[in-house]
């Protein structure tokens, strides 16, 4: 196939581009630098569409589709931000708020969390939803790292980057819509899991304080997962 019949043409915001078939919307549109809010997807992980915070109109469609997951067509025509667009990304915002329990003032990630940082962007300024306020544990049985899930978005980044990266794959998901939780093996105690190798791979990818390293807790650190594409070129590299 010739790298002609491998491009696609369409229309992001009224802005003419150009795209690989393989691409994604929400790829295409970074690479023009068109903004598409996101949660779940991160660079050198594989895309879940789990957050909804990239969704956007696609002329013809009849719904809101996921830019992270949906595929570039010839002739499509994209809009990125509208009133709907909007209203739809800060009800999913209030959701996030109001499943689990984020009070940033006490959080170990205030001013370093992306779930704040999005809320500030787009102009989300009280939850409507009514607070679930669930009873969830927190586990610091790991000797460096804890676990808080009154914080968690079901992301699923550590589950990615542990398996996808690490290649340990201690993390793994557990029941179903808002009751679902991360866990580690069989919902051992992470401080008893034989397959968790320590890296901290998965405490520096989650976007919120619900991964956190113990003696940082109040250092208000920044995280850096902008490493992961590089170690998984390497890992793939090594692999082959």
């Amino acid at each position: 196939m010739s790298a002609e019949a491998n491009i696609r043409t369409l229309t992001i915001d009224e802005v003419d581009i150009s795209a690989r078939a393989d691409e994604t919307i929400l790829e295409a549109a970074r690479e023009h630098n068109i903004d598409i809010p996101t949660l779940c997807h991160l660079e050198g992980l594989s895309e879940v569409g789990a957050c909804r915070l990239c969704l956007v109109e696609v002329k013809g469609a009849r719904r809101l589709l996921p830019a992270c997951v949906t595929r570039v067509e010839e002739g499509m025509e994209v809009t990125t931000h509208s009133a709907k667009i909007d209203r739809y990304r800060q009800m999913v915002l209030e959701l996030f708020f109001a499943e689990r329990n984020h009070v940033c003032s006490v959080c170990v990630a205030n001013g370093h969390c992306e779930l704040q940082s999005l809320a500030l962007r787009l102009g989300m300024t009280h939850v409507e939803l009514p607070y679930q306020y669930p009873q969830l544990p927190v586990d610091a049985s790991h000797p460096r790292f804890t676990v808080d899930h009154n914080r968690c978005v079901l992301c699923t980044r550590c589950v990615r980057v542990c398996g996808e990266v690490e290649g340990a794959n201690t993390w793994g998901v557990m029941g179903r819509g808002a009751q679902s939780l991360v866990i580690t093996d069989l919902k051992e105690p992470w401080g008893e899991s034989e397959t968790c190798t320590s890296c901290g791979k998965c405490v520096q990818v989650c976007p919120t304080g619900a991964l956190f390293e113990k003696n940082r807790a109040g250092t208000k650190t920044a995280k850096h997962p902008e490493f992961l594409p590089y170690l998984r070129i390497m890992r793939e590299g090594e692999q082959r």
